[in-house]
């Protein structure tokens, strides 16, 4: 059927855009979360909505299923590929196709990259928000699909306050425009963030934000994570709502020394990163503010410019990567858990880490709870790789149990699907699995992902006796 289906698509697209060399497929088998692998049957190209649309009505005739991808800097494996279907990569669909400042609105295709949309309006005194810290590289299909959030989010909002419109070929094939501005159901808040399940993005409206006035960033290095959790409470209690919070402890801030020079302060235990934008009184009124509640760092640094701010937010931006200068391996994780309970789960991870004889690096969106622990282990030692992975679930069910989330931005994908029961009850899957079967019944578009126990569209809800009927035709595994 896929030998079929691969000559068909030879049929609809340019030359050399339908991939099957296995040598090339090894190329798409894992996004950013280098953890889970799984080569493409076949990887095709379409350089329009109308080639991605004719791609996904193939697959749906022929029952083959289908996974998108933008650039592959997904963190949960939402774009990892099946090896029994075919991989759609909007890597060519790169065009910004209108930018209307009176409006403060631009549109744009799925493979543009995140900071190219600010570099476009940058002269003109405009910027797009969501910055995830792979801007440089990250598209907007999959900073839809995941909706991504990144420093500034605490502030400013995750990819779904941004978004107007998208256009997105359905599981069906069809195109069909989703606008904020439609009445009824609001569709594309439910697309948003759907991780590819529920179609594919192939043009986007986005919002355009004005460059603020005034911006001053701080670098407050603390002897202890502890310190620095301290003055992050403190400075949500003043009232203060700055564009960033970022934290690194010290294990973070020895990757990223290492990785780029960023040149913190030695011997910090965490350092603070706090972004003011806004009119300048009211930026300067809040700086004074928060150097008096950052009264306890050691080392205190404001950046005089924009050459300075770019320096203080090297080593936060390159933090992910950055861990590979001192791991060979490591699982990125991506919970939430209120402010007020950031120093208990700090303090719990930190006795997982000796417990397991796992080193944990803490990064995270400190002003909205949003940790990112970097998991380290040494995939050559046996053993490690399945401690590293009890740590990171441990650390997921920490945050359920003091009121969080298993993610606040990088999605569920295929990494977090067997923590969505701990979270949700049976009930609530059913229910957002409905949604799902009314968009896609025939399940065709990303499956095996988010859920993990995926539900035949049809099946009564309520609890599963015996083996999905997938399972028992031999169509399916169930691990």
């Amino acid at each position: 059927m896929l030998d079929e289906l691969t000559a068909a698509l030879a049929g609809i697209l340019p030359a050399d855009s339908v991939i099957t060399d296995p040598v090339r497929l090894r190329t798409y088998e894992c996004d950013g979360l280098t953890h889970h692998r799984a080569t493409p049957g076949v990887v095709v190209l379409p350089e329009t909505a109308e080639q991605v649309a004719a791609v996904v009505r193939l697959c749906r005739e022929a029952g083959v299923p289908f996974v998108a991808r933008g650039s592959g800097t997904g963190l949960s494996g939402g774009a990892l590929p099946r090896e029994d279907g075919v991989l759609i990569v909007t890597s060519k669909m790169r065009r910004i196709l209108e930018i209307d400042l009176p409006d403060r609105r631009a549109v744009v295709e799925p493979g543009v990259t995140n900071l190219a949309i600010t570099e476009a309006v940058r002269d003109q005194g405009y910027y797009y928000a969501p910055d995830p810290s792979s801007q440089q590289i990250c598209s907007i299909g999959g900073n839809v699909a995941e909706n991504s959030g990144g420093a500034h989010c605490l502030k400013y909002g995750f990819t779904v306050n941004h978004v107007e419109a998208c256009e997105i070929v359905t599981p069906d094939g069809d195109l069909v425009t989703l606008d904020r501005m439609d009445p009824g159901y609001d569709l594309l808040g439910a697309f948003v963030g759907s991780e590819g399940t529920l179609g594919i993005a192939t043009k986007i409206t986005v919002r355009l934000s004005r460059a603020p006035e005034a911006v001053t960033t701080v670098l407050a290095a603390f002897e202890s994570i502890e310190r620095g959790g301290e003055a992050v409470s403190a400075i949500i209690g003043a009232g203060i709502v700055p564009a960033a919070i970022e934290m690194m402890d010290a294990l973070a801030i020895e990757a990223a020394e290492a990785a780029v020079a960023c040149d913190y302060p030695r011997g910090a235990g965490a350092v603070l990163i706090v972004e003011l934008d806004g009119p300048a009184q009211e930026v300067e009124r809040q700086f004074a503010q928060l150097r008096e509640i950052c009264s306890g760092a050691f080392e205190l640094r404001v950046a005089a410019g924009a050459e300075e701010r770019a320096a203080i937010w090297k080593g936060r931006k390159s933090a992910f990567a950055a861990v590979g200068r001192i791991s060979p391996a490591y699982i990125v994780q991506d919970g939430v858990v209120p402010r007020t309970a950031l120093p208990r789960v700090l303090a719990e991870i930190d006795r997982l880490s000796a417990e397991h004889g796992i080193r944990v690096a803490n990064v995270f969106h400190a002003g909205d709870g949003n940790l990112h622990p970097l998991v380290l282990f040494d995939d050559a030692e046996p053993g490690a790789g399945e401690r590293a992975e009890t740590v990171s679930g441990a650390i997921l069910d920490l945050c359920i149990a003091h009121g969080g989330s298993i993610t606040g931005e990088h999605g569920v994908g295929v990494d977090k699907a067997k923590h969505m029961p701990r979270m949700f009850s049976p009930d609530d899957l059913d229910t957002m699995q409905l949604v799902r079967c009314a968009f896609d019944p025939a399940r065709l578009s990303n499956p095996g992902k988010v859920f993990p126990t995926p539900r035949l569209c049809g099946e009564v809800p309520g609890v599963r006796k015996g083996a999905h009927p997938l399972v028992e035709s031999g169509k399916a595994e169930q691990f």
